[in-house]
């Protein structure tokens, strides 16, 4: 049975990232993770007349890359889940265009990554597919334009602001290769504690972490200390101190240097400037799929789990006085040899 507990799928035969792709943007290029990217562009336009066509084509090189490394051609995939912060999904919509794979669109927000993973996960270890794909992208200037205000408009930003990735990551998941299992998901569920603030996503997704890291250990019934690192999508400076007071206040302390962010790690906050730290779509996408699984296939990690957080607010809905709801969902990644030694303890 593939269901544990409330809403943690554990895969009986763990299915395997063999092979990702990592593209992102001069911000991210300039950022301490730069080296562990595939292609860092040197500005955002990327040759195209828009930015959403910038956005698309961020997806469709990191959707090249993967199949390159994994040398598979694009009908050998039985599915692409992916998704991003667009209207209608529109650059992971024509990236599947492209790219001419049966095609799954699913909305997160900043929680796409692990959602589509996830998912793709789920389809391959089930037998409904033998090669899955997920993939998410993120551009600073759309999500700007759509979420507050034109690049060019030029507006301030508050401190407890964040800055969006430019970006996309893409996975390729298969039954059976070399590469990082995928032990476990947990499903979020909507988190929304009345913050309206469109420029203080961090203190809105916290608690939405906070929930989805407590159901993954009381579903899986482990502790925070069997993962080497567990990781927040995009909390930044802001959310990540609060879910850390949140863990704490519930019994469940974290051991700093084992609890990060991913808008904390792809920036130097001090000297670039980034406000709280990064966020959207691609923060947690190329963080994980480039920085964090080369730590594993380097042996300086074993067992991460990474919670992708999302703030599932729209234009309409902010101007309209709503609250922020929010969901974070979980992926529990390991080294392949983890997997022989937990099947020889048993």
């Amino acid at each position: 049975m593939i269901l544990q507990g409330k809403r943690t799928w554990v895969f009986p035969k763990p299915p395997v990232i063999i092979a990702t792709g990592t593209v992102v943007g001069p911000d991210e290029g300039e950022g301490p993770l730069s080296s562990d990217f595939d292609l860092v562009h040197p500005d955002l336009e990327i040759g195209q007349p828009s930015w959403e066509k910038s956005e698309r084509v961020l997806l469709e090189q990191a959707s090249d890359i993967a199949l390159q490394h994994a040398k598979l051609s694009k009908d050998k995939l039985s599915f692409f889940v992916g998704g991003d912060l667009m209207n209608q999904i529109i650059s992971n919509t024509f990236a599947a265009r492209t790219l001419g794979a049966p095609y799954l669109g699913v909305f997160g927000a900043c929680s796409t990554s692990m959602e589509s993973l996830a998912i793709a996960s789920l389809i391959v270890s089930s037998g409904a597919g033998e090669y899955a794909m997920a993939g998410t992208c993120s551009h600073n200037c759309t999500v700007e334009k759509q979420f507050r205000y034109p690049t060019e408009y030029g507006s301030q930003k508050p401190p407890t602001a964040q800055y969006t990735v430019t970006g996309a990551g893409a996975s390729i998941i298969a039954s059976e290769g070399e590469g990082p299992i995928i032990t476990a998901a947990t499903i979020g569920k909507i988190m929304d504690l009345g913050i309206k603030d469109p420029f203080n996503m961090g203190a809105a997704m916290a608690p939405a972490a906070v929930d989805t890291i407590q159901g993954h250990l009381q579903d899986t019934g482990r502790e925070p200390g069997y993962y080497d690192l567990i990781v927040t999508g995009d909390l930044a400076g802001v959310g990540h101190p609060i879910a850390t007071e949140m863990l704490q206040r519930n019994g469940v302390p974290m051991d700093q240097t084992k609890f990060q962010d991913c808008g904390l790690m792809i920036y130097d906050v001090q000297k670039q400037k980034v406000q709280a730290g990064g966020s959207g779509c691609a923060c947690s996408a190329v963080v994980t799929y480039g920085h964090l699984l080369k730590r594993i296939h380097k042996g300086e990690l074993n067992r991460i789990l990474v919670v992708a957080t999302g703030a599932l607010l729209s234009p309409l809905s902010y101007q309209q006085g709503e609250s922020i709801p929010c969901v974070a969902h979980a992926v529990a990644i390991e080294a392949p040899n983890t997997e022989k030694q937990r099947g020889a303890e048993l």
